[in-house]
Parts: structure tokens; C-alpha cells; sequence
């Protein structure tokens, strides 16, 4: 579909904020009005459409599909989508350590010592680590209490942090993300700590590298998304 319209405008939609084309409110895919919870979200969601030229590009409008899933996909059973993000809590990337290289185990150490040290104090839980990759599992407590700090969100908050845990493979970073304990540049940095030591080791390689910039527009587009309900 083709640009059609010529004006874009932020208007309310009761305690919400839409989006409106030439004065028409857009919707989303099954026809609910697009109303997002901040005035600054629907002004970023706005900036989208005033950015199309020529043909609908939806890749290129991240933050309105994040808020169509929002409405459409995630609204209607929350606490269902929320239990498929917990389950990274279960087999958390903060959990498994490598044996070595020393440096290696030290980067680690350093970005994820951290985050596991807050969620501790946040949630009062324990965590198990080990090193390589086989399952250790994790006390039940601690299972359920990050579960706990997942589910409580709302379709909106649910909506941004599904690219954040998915891409990093990490409950932890995303709940400290959210919650503010980390940013979003730490965060990713974090979660590419093994992808920039091979990086480092064996170079670069073309396909992981376009790999590497698709998860990271989807990442920034949560962490951007988040942000924008805060504002």
C-alpha cells in the first residue's frame, strides 16, 4: 500500500493517546483503535507515518507494530505471553560461564556479575551458575519470583520487552532494563559479550554480521519502546 495521506496528527482516544491520517484514526490489524498509553509513544508512532515515502514499509515502523502486538495480540491474554517470556528465567544467559579463556571469564564476570547481584537484592532470590552449557537448574523460588516480576506487566511493557528478552536470551537484563538498574547500551553490550570475543578472535563474518544488525534494530526497538512509556 502507498502513502495516501498528507497530514499526521497525535489525538486522544479517552485516557489514550491514537494516531489520526487526514483526521481518520489509523487501527490495527484486527481493526482495534491504535491507542497507546503516553502522548510521547504516539508522537514517535506518528513520526513513522510521517516518515513514509512512496510504499508502506512495516520494517520500518517498529514501534507500530510493537504497539499493534500490544493491542491485538498481547492485550487479550497477557499473562499467557508474559509465562512464554519467563521461561527464560529458567535457563537464564547470565547462568553459564565459560571455563576459560581467563579474559574471557573476566568480561563476563564483570558485565554479569552485576545484574545477577541486583535481581538478588530485587527479588530476593539465589541463582545457580556453571560453567559451560548443560541445564543447571534453578530453585524454584527463584523461578517463580522472576515470573512474578514478568507477569505483573502490563500488554504495552509485555509488548517492548519481548524483543529485549528474545534477543538477548536473558529475564534478567530485561527486568533490569525496565526497572532501570541498567541501560539499554549496557544491556546489549552485555548480551554480546561471547559474539564480540569470537568477533575478536576469528574476525568478522559478513553473515553474522547482518544477523547481528537485524537483532539489534529489534532490540533497539523495545529498549525505544519502553523508554517511550516512561515518558
Amino acid at each position: 500500500m502507498k502513502r495516501f495521506w498528507t497530514d499526521v496528527a497525535v489525538v486522544p482516544e479517552g485516557d489514550r493517546y491514537g494516531v489520526a491520517l487526514d483526521g481518520k484514526q489509523i487501527r490495527t490489524p484486527d481493526r482495534a483503535a491504535l491507542a497507546v498509553p503516553t502522548t510521547a509513544l504516539a508522537e514517535a508512532i506518528a513520526d513513522e507515518w510521517r516518515g513514509v515515502e512512496g510504499d508502506i514499509d512495516p520494517r520500518a515502523m517498529p514501534l507500530t507494530g510493537l504497539a499493534n502486538a500490544a493491542i491485538d495480540k498481547i492485550a487479550p491474554n497477557a499473562s499467557g505471553f508474559a509465562d512464554g517470556m519467563a521461561k527464560y528465567g529458567e535457563s537464564d544467559l547470565l547462568y553459564y560461564r565459560a571455563a576459560e579463556p581467563e579474559p574471557l571469564v573476566e568480561r563476563q564476570r564483570a558485565a554479569w556479575d552485576p545484574a545477577l547481584d541486583w535481581a538478588r537484592t530485587r527479588y530476593d532470590v539465589h541463582f545457580e551458575t556453571a560453567t559451560g552449557v548443560m541445564h543447571r537448574a534453578q530453585p524454584a523460588a527463584t523461578i517463580e519470583r522472576l515470573r512474578n516480576g514478568i507477569t505483573a506487566r502490563e500488554a504495552f511493557t509485555l509488548a517492548g520487552l519481548h524483543p529485549v528478552v528474545t534477543v538477548t536470551g536473558s529475564l534478567v537484563l530485561a527486568l533490569a532494563l525496565v526497572e532501570g538498574a541498567m541501560d539499554a547500551d549496557a544491556v546489549w553490550h552485555a548480551a554480546r559479550i561471547d559474539e564480540d570475543w569470537q568477533e575478536e578472535m576469528w574476525g568478522k563474518d559478513e553473515l553474522a554480521e547482518q544477523a547481528t544488525a537485524a537483532h539489534r534494530a529489534d532490540f533497539d526497538a523495545g529498549a525505544r519502546f519502553l523508554a517511550l512509556l516512561r515518558e
